[in-house]
């Protein structure tokens, strides 16, 4: 099990990672191409991807709000997004708003991964010596997380999307460290199981067999 600490002082490693990926050669020569993730180019892939560090450092540096604060498992079971279709607005929305952000180029990208990285250190510096408690506000959703359990999706995010980037390249997946593997793939487990069940998802990982289709957690 991976503690929130360690959530939250493995998140830089993460986005650090991430961004190394981002600053791979074939991510710029196939800036305009379709990526993997179907109606989103790869400089929009990109900015998908370089996202989840810059708004963690936004939303960790916006004013407190006051709002309910829900649990992981309680965001994706709200979240319209988690069981919307590949053309409905809450997905065309996301791939859209990351398409227009692309329209800047590879180099607008490149010039400000430093400055997400050096953010993210600092933004978590406060959680992790103690004087910051205060949850995060995700505004497109209306609701708070805490720290530790914001990063737990925005890990998840990292991994997927670094596996959607590297495919739509054609590079190798990088490796994160398996504590983040852990968290990214106890989250989608979790998802999958309020979405499908409990016994759909122990006979996918135990007893294919028996498995009676795909359990995908998105």
């Amino acid at each position: 099990m991976v503690t929130s600490e360690a959530v939250v002082r493995l998140f830089p490693d993460v986005a650090a990672t991430a961004a190394a990926l981002l600053r791979h050669p074939e991510v710029a020569r196939r800036w305009a191409d379709e990526s993997a993730c179907e109606g989103m180019s790869v400089g929009g892939l990109a900015h998908h991807l370089a996202g989840q560090a810059r708004n963690t450092v936004l939303l960790l540096d916006a004013a407190p709000v006051d709002a309910e604060v829900l649990t992981v498992e309680q965001h994706y079971q709200h979240a319209p997004w988690v069981r919307a279709g590949l053309d409905d607005d809450e997905n065309t929305s996301i791939r859209d708003a990351s398409d227009q952000r692309a329209a800047a180029g590879p180099d607008a990208l490149l010039a400000e991964l430093d400055a997400d990285l050096d953010g993210v250190r600092r933004v978590l510096a406060p959680v992790l010596d103690g004087t910051r408690s205060t949850p995060v506000h995700v505004p497109w959703q209306g609701w708070s997380l805490t720290v530790p359990d914001f990063l737990v999706t925005r890990v998840m995010e990292v991994l997927v999307h670094s596996d959607d980037l590297a495919a739509s390249i054609g590079v190798p997946t990088p490796q994160f460290a398996p504590e983040a593997g852990y968290v990214a793939l106890g989250l989608l487990a979790s998802v999958a199981a309020d979405r499908h069940g409990q016994t759909a998802m122990v006979r996918h990982l135990s007893r294919p067999q028996r498995a009676a289709g795909p359990v995908s957690a998105f």
